[in-house]
């Protein structure tokens, strides 16, 4: 399994031949992403994103992305709680997508709905939503789903050439969280970027007034406000610790702060790589990608 599919476990093209009857339970279990501490984000979610999580770049060149950081460890994600709730407002698309994703045809052409059958609401007792009709063509439910994976992608590739003028005005530098609970215990994340304020403020006029523009400025600046967003991880954690402690033990209070190093760090957190296609299950408004999609 690819790392940049991260909550995925077995994933398949959908089809008729083999998931005639089929159908999808969905809810508002997010139990699926409890082992992810970062998740890709496109340049569309910003403004809704940057209000609750820590939005940073990760990655390197052609391969760069944002993403949201949802945790410290590597394998813990502090915004699901024990019963697979999701403690924010705003959900990122990629892990409402779930468990549809797009994979890309051997040619190239095509984009290919794909299922994650490791997925618990997944069965074939007719609970949810059922994913084919009586005479082989996929369901309004599915014709949703592959509306927004082809509009999704489309935000993809948008995102792509944002984070590739970024590349380009070298105004990224590699950070690192450090968290320090009262216990002493302290935890670092690396592996991460984030636009250095000074280097943004030396890229010259023509090429800032171009980002302004197009309203990739304000996206910019956005990243950087949501770095503050470092101290809800923080007491994120903060609380998960206390909850931990034996009883009659008073829960630690964390200090959290995100700093510039001198040189990469080791990556502590799975940074988003690239996605291959991807895709989503809520609406990121944008166009159509230029490939064209089916279910398999």
């Amino acid at each position: 399994m690819p790392a940049q599919l991260l909550i995925y476990e077995s994933v398949v093209p959908l089809s008729f031949a083999r998931h005639r009857d089929c159908s999808v339970e969905t809810g508002a279990n997010y139990a699926f992403s409890g082992k992810v501490n970062s998740v890709p984000l496109m340049a569309v979610e910003f403004p809704e994103a940057a209000a609750e999580y820590a939005v940073v770049f990760a990655g390197s060149d052609g391969n760069l992305m944002p993403a949201v950081i949802l945790g410290v460890r590597g394998n813990e994600n502090l915004y699901v709680t024990e019963e697979g709730g999701w403690e924010a407002t705003y959900i990122p698309a990629f892990v409402r997508r779930y468990p549809f994703v797009f994979s890309t045809s051997p040619d190239g052409e095509r984009l290919i709905l794909c299922i994650d059958e490791a997925f618990a609401g997944f069965n074939r007792e007719g609970r949810g939503q059922k994913l084919f009709s009586e005479d082989g063509k996929p369901t309004p439910f599915v014709d949703n789903v592959l509306r927004f994976l082809q509009e999704y992608q489309a935000q993809f590739l948008r995102t792509q050439a944002f984070c590739k003028k970024v590349h380009e005005a070298q105004i990224l530098d590699p950070m690192q969280a450090q968290v320090e609970l009262q216990t002493g215990t302290r935890m670092a994340l690396g592996g991460f970027l984030a636009v250095d304020r000074t280097k943004l403020k030396a890229v010259p006029a023509d090429k800032l007034a171009e980002l302004a523009k197009t309203d990739e400025l304000e996206l910019l600046y956005l990243h950087l406000q949501s770095m503050r967003n470092f101290n809800r991880i923080k007491d994120r954690l903060a609380i998960i610790e206390g909850a931990r402690l034996p009883e009659g033990e008073a829960p630690t209070e964390a200090a959290a702060a995100a700093e510039p190093v001198e040189a990469a760090e080791p990556a502590e957190t799975k940074s988003p790589a690239e996605p291959e296609g991807d895709g989503g299950k809520s609406s990121p408004s944008g166009g159509r990608s230029s490939r064209r999609a089916a279910a398999a």
